[in-house]
């Protein structure tokens, strides 16, 4: 079967760890041609990037029918909003990128767009929506849902029955007790350990994360 193609949204660092992980898949079977990568005209870069053309503006897309899109963009809004525009204007399918050297168990539900970077660990009956980051060896523990856009940075550690609302961004390294409830578009700033519920919105830190922040419900749309 022909490799299929697919485009990076996104030539930062995400966007070429992404590349990474295209290119070690690959290794193992030859599932992907990388077009190259796709950004913003605000964003234009000197090309290549990694020996890989850049091509600037989604008017680009246009002469990429079929090819799928891999949207490597950190910050959960601007990842939503990118992966809206996208959608508004054309039908190229997301991928789900799933590194070689992450660990995936039994009964995890992968949502598209997702991507699961090296060293990750998502055990088992694990539910993970549409467009999330689960970064370098970060894991899920069994029972957890995830829901879409979500962005685990690297060595987030999601216990057991753990829900985490749309949108809502762990720093590195912060840690999350069995059964919380963190609701929609909330932040966890880095090293934090949460031990109990979070509203949706809010922005908690420390040890144990205490909320110093409380942003209007919407804020995520002014992106």
């Amino acid at each position: 079967m022909a490799p299929k193609e697919i485009v990076i949204f996104g030539a930062g660092g995400m966007g070429r760890e992404v590349r990474q992980i295209i290119e070690r898949i690959n290794l193992q079977q030859r599932v992907w041609r990388c077009l190259g990568f796709l950004v913003d005209e605000r964003f234009r870069v000197p090309e290549p990037v990694h020996d890989l053309p850049v091509l600037t503006g989604l008017d680009a897309l246009g002469g990429l029918p079929g090819a799928a899109v891999a949207v490597a963009v950190g910050d959960p809004a601007a990842r939503r909003e990118i992966v809206e525009r996208i959608r508004l204007r054309f039908e190229n399918p997301f991928a789900t990128l799933v590194d070689p050297r992450a660990t995936c168990g039994d009964y995890v539900r992968l949502g598209p767009g997702t991507v699961v970077a090296p060293g990750a660990v998502i055990t088992t009956d694990v539910v993970i929506g549409d467009h999330v980051i689960i970064n370098v060896g970060a894991s899920v523990s069994h029972d957890a849902c995830l829901a879409s856009y979500v962005t685990l940075a690297p060595g987030v550690r999601i216990a057991g029955g753990v829900n985490v609302g749309e949108g809502t961004e762990l720093g590195t390294g912060c840690d999350v007790i069995p059964r919380v409830n963190i609701g929609e578009w909330a932040v966890v700033g880095a090293g934090a350990v949460v031990t109990r519920d979070l509203p949706a919105n809010s922005t908690a830190v420390g040890v144990p994360a205490q909320v110093v922040r409380t942003r209007t419900v919407g804020w995520h749309l002014s992106v």
